[in-house]
Order: structure tokens, then C-alpha cells, then sequence
């Protein structure tokens, strides 16, 4: 039995030699499940903080409530000489994904 695998474009087969790809690459195709709140974390701090630049980046994990998640950030912004961490807090319904709410918390450290 043949099994076809799609992987970067290129059709393989099982009985076909495998590609040797960096294990780091293989890791790159596979996008974490708070990909997509991550990148409205990123999107919304932009929007509230226009003339800084977001230099780093932390998913701090998930909380789970009855109906909805929270995904939890913290982004690290640079606006002039001044350094700050925003903890962005994402609550989205479980059964819609529909975003509830958005906080924003400023921290030095």
C-alpha cells in the first residue's frame, strides 16, 4: 500500500527517499494552536501603541473558564529610549472563537 505525503510543495511517496530537512524547518510547518491569538495580540498592541516597536514576544499560556479561553502574552515594546512590557490578555468564546474582550496591563519589568 502506497501512502502520499505533501510536504513543502513536494509530493512524496512512502517508497520514495526521504528528504533530509533540518529538524528546525519540519518544526516551522507546524503552527502552535495560539498561532492565531498571537497574531491578534500583535496586531491590537500595534494598533494601541502606534509609535513603538514590539521587540519581543512570550505566549504565557492559557486559562480555561466554562464558555470561554483566555491566551495570555506578553509583549516587549521599545518606543524611543523607553522599554515596557504589555501583558495582552485574549478571552474568546470556546464554541464560537468569537473574541469577548482584550486587556492590556503596562509593566517595567
Amino acid at each position: 500500500m502506497h501512502k502520499t505525503f505533501l510536504a513543502l510543495g513536494i509530493i512524496m511517496t512512502s517508497n520514495s527517499v526521504p528528504i533530509d530537512l533540518p529538524a528546525l524547518e519540519l518544526a516551522q510547518l507546524e503552527l502552535p494552536a495560539y498561532a492565531k491569538w498571537g497574531r491578534l495580540a500583535v496586531k491590537e498592541t500595534q494598533l494601541k501603541y502606534p509609535h513603538a516597536n514590539i521587540i519581543d514576544y512570550l505566549h504565557e499560556g492559557n486559562e480555561t473558564k466554562e464558555h470561554s479561553v483566555i491566551e495570555k502574552f506578553k509583549l516587549w515594546l521599545k518606543d524611543g529610549n523607553h522599554e515596557f512590557g504589555v501583558f495582552v490578555r485574549i478571552e474568546y468564546s470556546i464554541e464560537t472563537e468569537k473574541v469577548m474582550n482584550i486587556q492590556f496591563t503596562e509593566t517595567v519589568k
